[in-house]
């Protein structure tokens, strides 16, 4: 495993199968934890910003105030200035940037939010401590991570078991941590936060409609994605084995009983 934060691989890449999925993120489904304490004056960072729907819909709800979303990828950013465009959102601004250093002063921020950003990170306490750093005192740092081995579904299927072994030794094999949920609060007290909120929420995929797009997504990105590249690229898997991984997505979403659950750990971190 890398031990240089600098050398840490984003797992996903983006894929128009990863895109897929994360244009389909919202304030709603990804950050109803933190909602509740947005003022409309607030200055927002989102770090990890990626195609900025998250991001725009912060900027809906702190209309005289002004998020900031900031990606390492450059790339994805004019994605996400479209979708703060599409909406005539004015009070937004893109900028590639580095979580553990970040390009703003102390005390820029009332609030710092990263969705699904430290799983991928060699040291996500020195990220904490960066985002704190940023956030003013008394500001909210608000993180949310997927937390993969408690990720269930039914039915049982060899084809998703072999899946979800594959994908957590390519991503600890780029210096992250896919269990990352379970883990947020022990690395915000290590990180100093004195405190910290930690709540859980999921994600659930169980009508015809939901299977077709999560397998449907989950099996282009086993066999298309950044993911699949370094999965063959490490020696992890072949190509026979990622088709049929890939199968057992396609297999599982057309089950009339399937069911698929993705934990979340949550936190709100008072700086």
């Amino acid at each position: 495993m890398p031990t240089d934060p600098a050398a840490v691989v984003y797992t996903h890449g983006h894929h128009e199968s990863v895109l897929r999925s994360h244009t389909w993120r919202t304030a709603a489904n990804s950050a109803g934890y933190l909602l509740p304490s947005l003022e409309p004056h607030h200055r927002v960072l989102d770090v990890g910003c990626g195609p900025g729907t998250i991001t725009a819909d912060l900027a809906a709800l702190v209309p005289q105030g002004h998020v900031t979303g900031i990606d390492s990828a450059g790339e994805i950013l004019d994605t996400a200035r479209s979708a703060a465009a599409g909406r005539s959102l004015v009070n937004t601004t893109f900028r590639t940037g580095d979580v553990q250093a970040l390009p703003f002063p102390d005390a820029s921020f009332d609030v710092v939010h990263a969705h699904q950003v430290l799983q991928h990170l060699g040291d996500p306490v020195g990220a904490l401590r960066e985002m704190r750093r940023v956030c003013v005192p008394g500001g909210l740092v608000a993180v949310r991570d997927a937390d993969y081995a408690a990720m269930t579904w039914y039915p049982a299927n060899p084809g998703l078991d072999a899946w979800l072994e594959l994908y957590r030794s390519v991503a600890r094999a780029g210096g992250g941590e896919p269990d990352a949920g379970r883990r947020l609060r022990a690395w915000a007290l290590t990180a100093g936060f004195t405190e910290v909120t930690a709540a859980a929420s999921a994600w659930c995929y169980a009508d015809e409609e939901e299977r077709a797009w999560w397998g449907g997504l989950w099996a282009d990105r086993t066999t298309a994605s950044g993911y699949a590249e370094r999965a063959a690229g490490l020696g992890y898997a072949d190509r026979a084995e990622l088709e049929r991984i890939a199968a057992a997505w396609r297999q599982w979403a057309t089950a009339p009983d399937g069911w698929f659950a993705v934990l979340h750990g949550e936190l709100l971190c008072r700086a």
